[in-house]
């Protein structure tokens, strides 16, 4: 077993702390009460509050960013097959995500908005360069026929909606495997914009 180094700890602990109470129902006495240390011994690994979930909430989007990245080296015949099946492998690299790590994906999806102005900006930006993604995959599938004439932006934000509310309710000993719900959700995707899986 990988030991965590105490600041890998505190990120852990406050990951779990943040998604069941929220970023600001969540006090540095409890997450350092989580790992068992002093509420001022915490600033000897963490500059502030602020700064953990900064930590939590920029690797998630550089998770998410670099699946995208992984789908479009890795998978070059979902390009050549079309736009459907590179729209299914992004919506599969997606949930990939956030089942591996429910709790820092849960964290991003809800609480990026408690992040300094600073850093929120970054992270806006950062999350609609990973949402353009979609829309140009989708974009050039109404385009090129194999897409209903659906509204990119729109239906980018449905898509995202859905992938992200899987944060909500999915638990890794509950009745849905991961694959599972990523199958599911590549079928729903397809079937937004009007294509079977299969086409």
């Amino acid at each position: 077993m990988v030991e965590l180094t105490r600041r890998q700890e505190i990120e852990s602990a406050a990951s779990s702390l943040f998604h069941e109470r929220g970023y600001a129902g969540t006090s540095v006495r409890d997450i350092a009460r989580a790992v068992e240390i002093q509420g001022a011994s915490l600033y000897a690994h963490v500059a502030s509050k602020q700064d953990v979930l900064w930590a939590i909430v920029r690797g998630m989007a550089d998770r998410f960013e670099g699946a995208a990245d992984a789908v479009e080296a890795a998978v070059p015949g979902a390009i050549a097959d079309g736009q459907g099946a590179l729209l299914s492998a992004l919506v599969r690299a997606h949930v990939g995500v956030v089942t591996e790590d429910i709790e820092r994906a849960s964290v991003f999806v809800h609480e990026w908005r408690a992040l300094e102005d600073g850093r929120r900006d970054e992270i806006a930006l950062q999350r609609d360069a990973y949402e353009a993604r979609f829309r140009a995959v989708v974009a050039n599938g109404v385009r090129t026929g194999a897409f209903a004439r659906v509204d990119p932006p729109t239906t980018v934000a449905y898509i995202l909606t859905a992938l992200n509310g899987i944060v909500a309710w999915y638990r890794p000993d509950g009745r849905l495997s991961a694959r599972s719900i990523a199958d599911a959700y590549a079928d729903l995707s397809l079937r937004a914009v009007s294509i079977d899986e299969g086409a």
